[in-house]
C-alpha cells in the first residue's frame, strides 16, 4: 500500500447469477463497485441455470477486476487484502470467485478473507450507516428468509427463518404463474401498487411463537385460486392477485421483524437482501419503525441485489481481527452464517 493509514479490500462476489467486482477503503467507502448482471440471459428459462451461470461468471471475471481496479483509481500495488464471498450459494458459481481470490492472493502475497453471502447483505448497511448494537437484521432474498440478531459486530444468531420457500423464491414463482417476466418480484410490487382491490391470501404464522417463515402455502393457494377461476372461465385480474400475495408476504415479515425488535430491544433494524428493493415491505416496515421509536436501516437499491461492495464490507470486520483464511480453502454452498 502507498498509504499505510489506509485499508483497500478487494472483495469479490459470484454466488449467483451477479459477476461482482468492489474495491472498498476502510471498510466504508466504495471506491468502486462494478456488477455484471446475467438477467437477460437467464430470462429465456425463467430462472436461473446454474451450469449457464458459472461459465458467465468464468467469462466476465478477469475484465471485471481491472474494471474495478481502474474505476477505483488503484493499482494492485495499493490493494491490502483479498476477500470472496465463501458460501452460500451455487457451488459452480461460488468456485469461479473463489479462484480468482485465490489466484490474485497467491500472486500479490495478499492475506486472503472468505465472507459469507448474507453478513455481506446484512453489512451493506455499514455503507450507509454506522450500526448500532444489539441489533435485529430481516434478510429477504431469492434464496434466504431470515431474522438474525446481531449483538456485537460480525455476531450472527438466526432467530427465524424459512422452512421452505423464501420470500425472493416466491415472488418468483408467482410471477411465473401470472406470465409476468423474471424475475418476478419487481413487477409483481409494482401491479400490487396498481391494484384498486385485492384477492385476499391466507398467511402462515406457524406457532404463536416462532420467528419462522413458510410461503409455500401462500404460493399453492395463488396457483389453486388461478386454477379455479381458469376451471370457472372467469378472470382475475392479475393486479388483485399481485396485491393479495404481496399483502399476504409483508403482513408476516413485518409483524414477526416488529416482534423481534421489541422481544430483543434492539437498537435498529436493518432490511437487507434483494427483496429489499421492494416499495411495499419497505414502506410498511417504515411505519412499524415509526411506531415503535426504532431506526429502520435500509441499503440503496443499488447495494440491495448481490454486489461485491457489501462483501467488502463484511470483510473488513475479519480485516480488523486479522483473521485470514489459507489457500487450501473451499467454497461452501451450504455456509453457516453463525460460525462463518
Amino acid at each position: 500500500m502507498t498509504e499505510t493509514n489506509i485499508t483497500y479490500i478487494m472483495a469479490i462476489e459470484t454466488s449467483c447469477d451477479e459477476t461482482a467486482v468492489a474495491i472498498i477503503e476502510n471498510g466504508r467507502i466504495i471506491r468502486s463497485n462494478v456488477v455484471s448482471s446475467q438477467i437477460d440471459t437467464h430470462r429465456l428459462y425463467g430462472g436461473v441455470v446454474p451450469e449457464i451461470a458459472s461459465r458467465k461468471h468464468v467469462e466476465s471475471i478477469t475484465w471485471i477486476i481491472q474494471q474495478a481496479l481502474d474505476e477505483a483509481g488503484i493499482t494492485t500495488d495499493d490493494l491490502s487484502a483479498i476477500a470472496v464471498t465463501q458460501g452460500p450459494g451455487l457451488v459452480g458459481s461460488l468456485l469461479v470467485g473463489v479462484m480468482a481470490a485465490k489466484t490474485l492472493a497467491l500472486a500479490l502475497d495478499l492475506p486472503l478473507i472468505g465472507v459469507h453471502h448474507i453478513a455481506g447483505h446484512i453489512y451493506a448497511n455499514q455503507l450507509e450507516q454506522e450500526l448500532l448494537y444489539p441489533s435485529i437484521a430481516l434478510v429477504v432474498s431469492g434464496g434466504h428468509t431470515e431474522l438474525v440478531r446481531l449483538t456485537e459486530p460480525g455476531s450472527f444468531e438466526i432467530i427465524g427463518q424459512t422452512r421452505d420457500d423464501a420470500a425472493g423464491e416466491a415472488y418468483d414463482k408467482v410471477g411465473r404463474a401470472l406470465h409476468l417476466p423474471y424475475p418476478g418480484g419487481p413487477h409483481i410490487d409494482r401491479l400490487a401498487h396498481e391494484a384498486e382491490h385485492e384477492v385476499t391470501m391466507p398467511r402462515a404464522w406457524l406457532e404463536p411463537d416462532s420467528y419462522d417463515f413458510s410461503f409455500s402455502g401462500l404460493k399453492s393457494a395463488v396457483l389453486n385460486t388461478l386454477n379455479q377461476a381458469q376451471m370457472k372461465g372467469e378472470t382475475i385480474d392479475p393486479a388483485a392477485i399481485a396485491k393479495g400475495f404481496q399483502e399476504s408476504v409483508i403482513d408476516v415479515l413485518v409483524t414477526k421483524a416488529a416482534r423481534a425488535v421489541q422481544e430483543f430491544g434492539a437498537s435498529q433494524l436493518l432490511l437487507a437482501g434483494g427483496v429489499a428493493a421492494n416499495r411495499g415491505l419497505r414502506t410498511r416496515l417504515a411505519e412499524v419503525c415509526s411506531q415503535l421509536g426504532v431506526p429502520l436501516i435500509v441499503p440503496p437499491l443499488s447495494l440491495c441485489t448481490d454486489n461485491a461492495a457489501m462483501i467488502g464490507a463484511a470483510a473488513q470486520l475479519k480485516w480488523d481481527k486479522q483473521e485470514f483464511v489459507s489457500l487450501d480453502f473451499k467454497a461452501d454452498p451450504m455456509l453457516p452464517l453463525e460460525t462463518w
